[in-house]
């Protein structure tokens, strides 16, 4: 196997390499004039719904977007300042445009939708300077039925070769004070925070996208970016009320990006929906990235997994050795047999290698990722998970330590190799950042994943990335690169301040983080009191915790919880059963930070899974079977949250029970306070 070539960084070749193209010139799509004003380009999405607008107005590059003839964004300025050169965001002139149409419908290997449609409108706008060097900028924007993008490509030029990006100048000049949903940039514990809401005028810090916001009942829009390659993370800051201004995460010597033409940004994305639910099954963010870079990917295959993870958070052993090591030989083959036993694919292995007798926190450059503990025999631990049908999860903790990783990256991938361990999951702790100076999500860090993703491809290896640089669709050009944390999870509970995770953390997730994404949220805890920890417990219902397992998407999907919690457990049977790659992702209703319901169809059969999840307010959802198939009978097992149940006061009163139902009827689903409810509906044989 190898990694496929890559074209160079140039509109012609990213744009047109194996696409079926259709140029046109119909006047409802695209229309270009001049006026005294400035230079004015229009483009619709195939459905004449959106249309965004290009102008130069006093030398100046701007952009707007209309929905229905109703401005989202207006008047919105574009450009760079550069570092010991001009700016590169005024006295402009338009050289030409290209204009074109494309429509292709793709295939995931592995996703929550496995044929995604693919169709847009594109603007190429060549611009250049009208005096002095006379340096060129080109922008392209894709106008979709569900949003825009656009990219800025700096083409080969004798007057701009290696050059240093000090600020981009994009804004999104909003139209109204729009409600939004957010996390803080520039903190050190990077994306793990909860979520605020408030007014953007509100907003006085510099937030992480997706920047999920709602703009009236009928008008939902999220910010964010796609193909994230050699170039800092976007974030937002607000200014002046509702416009928003990118913010490029630095390097420790303050420049944002360096670069050389030629040269492409990443997306700038915008995706606008009638209802919440419509962000979720906007495939806009992967239709923005490359097609699949791998020559082959047969060996990627989504799993479901257990691991020697959740006893170290709840203090019951270490990572570190010692007298209650947890990643020993005689543990680990436990967790083997417990897969085994219950058709769990993997068993995660943490703190089997060198390091962890340190503060690798503060400083990981102690870790050995090819010489595991003496009470770990990797040879027999792998042999023995071979014999009974389960792979082996490995684990790398790199402290944040990049320069120590990459030294034994290729080796430490190699030693995984040869032992037919296929999954790693990776680590990048460090509140002082990468390299204990560099943000996780400034063109430092990008580069490191990017690496990481390709060295690990050329040794087979999927990716679980912990403490990662945000999810922007590269899954696509490299489908390796499965899930990532990047968001509160799971382990907040156990030891997070103010008790862990609100209910209401879970039903913002999906409608902000997972726009991006897949998310490695860790569900499946049945101890749900934490015992063992007397300030904390997990603030769901039993019946949410299996509803998480189709709520929160992730081709890699744990049962987080202690083996013997599961045992003897009725419900566990969803979690044996419940799928980990979709054909088809239905959400069936929802409203940001309250509630949500998902319906998923099984790729690998005909049968159908639900997850419906609520905050701290119990609610009676109703919601109609339709999308089974209308010609067939399904056994539907219901996992609810009991009469009594509550997160609080009683979060494990569950009731299971079975229904035949078909396509014309309704489920009513009973949603405890912090509760939810998952089904299983399988096709019967006519």
């Amino acid at each position: 196997m190898k990694i496929k070539d890559k074209p160079r960084s140039s509109y012609r070749m990213n744009a047109f390499s194996g696409l079926r193209l259709v140029l046109f010139s119909l006047a409802a799509i695209f229309v270009g004039c001049n006026n005294s004003s400035g230079e004015v380009q229009k483009v619709n999405s195939p459905d004449g719904n959106i249309q965004l607008t290009f102008r130069v107005d006093n030398d100046t590059a701007y952009y707007s977007v209309s929905r229905q003839g109703i401005q989202i964004v207006e008047k919105s300025k574009l450009g760079f300042v550069l570092d010991e050169a001009p700016a590169l965001n005024s006295g402009f002139e338009v050289e030409n445009v290209e204009t074109r149409s494309f429509s292709e419908t793709w295939e995931q290997p592995w996703g929550e939708k496995q044929e995604i449609l693919n169709n847009y409108n594109e603007l190429l706008v060549h611009l250049s300077e009208k005096d002095g060097v006379k340096r060129r900028l080109d922008v392209v924007f894709r106008v979709f039925d569900d949003g825009v993008g656009f990219r800025y490509i700096f083409p080969e030029q004798e007057n701009l070769k290696d050059f240093r990006i000090m600020d981009e100048l994009t804004e999104f000049n909003l139209i109204g004070d729009y409600e939004a949903w957010w996390q803080p940039a520039y903190r050190p514990d990077r994306y793990e925070y909860l979520f605020n809401k408030n007014r953007l005028s509100e907003v006085t810090d510099t937030m992480h996208t997706p920047l999920t916001m709602q703009a009236s009942d009928s008008l939902y829009l999220s910010i964010h970016e796609a193909a994230l390659t050699d170039y800092a993370s976007m974030t937002l800051f607000q200014d002046r009320g509702h416009s928003l201004k990118c913010d490029l995460v630095p390097w420790a010597d303050g420049v944002k990006v360096y670069a050389e033409a030629p040269f492409s940004t990443p997306w700038r994305t915008i995706q606008v929906a009638d209802k919440p639910g419509d962000l979720i099954t906007s495939y806009l963010i992967l239709n923005l990235n490359e097609p699949n870079q791998l020559e082959d990917v047969s060996w990627i295959k989504p799993a479901k997994y257990v691991g020697i993870w959740w006893e170290m958070h709840l203090n019951k052993s270490t990572w570190g050795e010692g007298p209650n090591h947890g990643a020993t030989t005689g543990n680990v083959k436990k967790y083997i047999d417990f897969a085994s036993e219950n058709n769990i694919d993997g068993v995660l292995v943490e703190g089997w290698n060198l390091g962890w007798n340190t503060e690798w926190w503060k400083d990981g450059t102690g870790f050995d990722f090819t010489t595991p503990y003496p009470d770990f025999d990797i040879r027999e631990v792998t042999d023995y998970a071979e014999s009974k049908g389960v792979e082996l999860v490995g684990h790398h903790e790199t402290g944040g330590a990049v320069a120590n990783y990459e030294a034994q990256m290729d080796s430490a991938y190699a030693f995984y190799e040869k032992y037919g361990v296929n999954y790693i999951k990776t680590g990048y702790v460090n509140p002082r950042g990468m390299n204990s100076k560099e943000w996780h999500h400034g063109q430092f860090g990008v580069r490191h994943y990017r690496k990481s993703i390709e060295t690990a491809a050329k040794h087979h290896i999927m990716l679980d990335i912990h403490e990662p640089v945000k999810a922007t669709g590269i899954r696509r050009t490299y489908p390796n690169a499965m899930t990532r944390e990047g968001s509160r999870g799971m382990e907040f509970n156990a030891w997070g301040p103010n008790g862990g995770n609100p209910p209401e953390h879970e039903t913002i997730l999906p409608f902000t983080r997972l726009l991006g994404g897949p998310m490695d949220f860790t569900p499946g805890i049945f101890d749900i009191a934490l015992t063992d920890m007397p300030n904390n417990q997990v603030n769901t219902t039993f019946a949410k915790q299996l509803a998480l397992y189709v709520v929160i998407y992730s081709p890699l999907q744990m049962a987080a919880d202690l083996p013997e919690n599961y045992v003897d457990q009725p419900a566990f049977q969803f979690i044996r059963e419940v799928p980990v790659d979709w054909e088809v992702t239905k959400v069936l209703n929802g409203e940001i930070g309250e509630y949500i319901t998902i319906a998923r169809k099984d790729r690998n059969s005909e049968n159908w899974y639900l997850g419906s999840i609520t905050d701290e307010e119990g609610r009676d959802l109703t919601i109609n079977l339709d999308f089974l198939d209308s010609k067939s009978s399904y056994k539907a097992v219901l996992y609810s949250d009991g009469a009594e149940a509550h997160f609080k006061s009683n979060p494990l009163d569950l009731k299971i029970e079975e229904k035949k139902v078909t396509s014309d009827m309704s489920l009513t689903l009973h949603l405890a306070p912090g509760g939810g409810q998952a089904v299983s509906f399988e096709k019967l044989q006519d």
